[in-house]
């Protein structure tokens, strides 16, 4: 069963909150009732007292004088009626009214001089009454006096709704404020766990380092234990895997190198045997594509690997690095027929990894020169500003397709098959700008909505520092 633990663990508090209101309801409810009950009755016997204590022998006749203490301790804002009925045990009515209801108990009482409460009828309304029995005695005569008084139920309902709502209203007060503070409570509780989510979503995708277990509820470590374990073999196997493919492009690396000198050397006496210039000359250019391709996949591999945490520990010249990347490729582009030019602040300075911005301008303009058609144009440009630095490479070239260019960035996917290169080097200029955690972003050239510009935005070092 899935869903909110705050909503599982209010049901858990509620449910038993609910059954415990219900059970202490229902006994308060008893108790009022039986409160209001005795009340009532204590109330109709003291009536009955007063009754009785008023009959008396008058010329050997029994004769009763009705008090009015005796009816009005019944009074209250609810209107009840009360009845009373005085008789000899002859039957003979003394007072009262004559169709006054009975019951055998009633009549049981006459005998045993016990008072004898019941509920009954009169006039179609329902009454609580009470028979009271007084002995009188005149010349060796006794009579048995029935004293029945009797009161409708309103103002015993009114006391028992008095008597028990409020308790049950308390007892509903007391569950929700338990439930708020529960609430409260839960949102307090729950903030360490809800830190720990914010800080596993806001991680760079290579940041393998534990989460702390500070401030954490002794419950909740082992969750992070096993999460910090987790992380500490992934940890294990990704450095296992970087080294690999260090190791392995450094051990490429090597042979290619020396293959590539013998190369050269079979060339320079290709003399010997003319038919194997050409094979030779192949040989050679398929060599240096395979050392650029080992190169490539070496920075991918430290492109993907960096840590901006590591990265970002000293400033770093932007338009220092485009200048030195374009009179490095100025010969390159020269033997396209390429017009290379700079558009270069004084300084833009970012926080990064110098090596890396360099291979970023370096790839980024290599590819415009490479993809670019002879006779065209590329620009590389810095402009800093006190928030942002933006680096462009605008060509004339073909450009690329908008449907292609959420794809560019995927290794070794060309856009073109007609131009050699190794599909690696947005590639490794994304991973680059993301290890910055910079943004880069793919344009229609300038001019007649030709050629590729390809945006990039880093924080300025000023920024970061703040």
């Amino acid at each position: 069963m899935t869903g909110s633990l705050r909503i599982r663990l209010l049901w858990w508090l509620l449910v038993p909150l609910a059954i415990y209101v219900f059970v202490t309801g229902k006994a308060e409810y008893d108790n009022a009732r039986r409160t209001a009950d005795l009340v009532q009755d204590n109330t109709l016997l003291a009536s009955a007292r007063m009754i009785a204590g008023e009959v008396e022998w008058a010329d050997g006749t029994l004769r009763v004088d009705i008090p009015p203490a005796a009816l009005e301790i019944f009074a209250s804002p609810y209107g009840d009626q009360v009845f009373y009925n005085v008789s000899v045990d002859d039957d003979r009515l003394l007072a009262g009214v004559p169709d006054f209801p009975s019951s055998a108990s009633a009549t049981v009482s006459a005998t045993h001089d016990t008072p004898t409460y019941y509920d009954a009828e009169l006039h179609g309304a329902s009454i609580r009454a009470i028979g009271y029995v007084r002995r009188m005695y005149d010349n060796g005569a006794t009579r048995r006096v029935l004293v029945s008084v009797g009161k409708t139920q309103a103002s015993r309902d009114a006391m028992r709704r008095e008597l028990w709502r409020p308790q049950l209203v308390r007892q509903l007060e007391m569950m929700l404020l338990a439930v708020a503070l529960a609430c409260i409570g839960l949102t307090f509780e729950l903030r360490p766990l809800l830190k720990v989510k914010d800080e596993v979503m806001d991680r760079d995708p290579m940041q393998l380092e534990p989460l702390r277990v500070d401030r954490l509820h002794t419950e909740l470590r082992p969750i992070v234990d096993a999460i910090n374990q987790c992380i500490a073999r992934l940890g294990l196997q990704v450095a296992a895997q970087r080294r690999f493919i260090a190791d392995a492009a450094h051990q490429l690396r090597t042979p290619l190198t020396l293959l590539d000198t013998q190369l050269q050397y079979a060339r320079q006496h290709r003399e010997l045997e003319p038919s194997l210039g050409e094979a030779l000359a192949a040989m050679q250019r398929s060599n240096r594509s395979m050392v650029g391709l080992t190169n490539k996949l070496l920075l991918l591999a430290q492109a993907e690997a960096a840590d901006y945490t590591q990265l970002a520990n000293q400033p770093v010249d932007l338009a220092s690095i485009a200048k030195s990347v374009v009179e490095d490729l100025a010969l390159f582009a020269q033997k396209r027929e390429i017009d290379l030019g700079a558009e270069l602040d004084e300084s833009a300075w970012v926080i990064g990894h110098e090596g890396l911005l360099t291979a970023l301008v370096s790839n980024l303009a290599e590819n415009a020169i490479r993809y670019t058609q002879r006779g065209g144009h590329v620009t590389v440009a810095v402009r800093g500003g006190a928030a942002r630095v933006a680096l462009s490479v605008t060509d004339d070239g073909p450009g690329i397709p908008a449907e292609a260019r959420s794809r560019v960035f995927e290794p070794f996917y060309r856009a073109s098959a007609d131009t050699e290169g190794t599909g690696l080097g947005l590639a490794i200029a994304r991973e680059i700008v993301q290890a910055h955690r910079g943004e880069i972003a793919l344009a229609t050239g300038e001019g007649e909505a030709r050629g590729l510009t390809v945006r990039v935005a880093f924080a300025a070092a000023s920024t970061v520092a703040a």
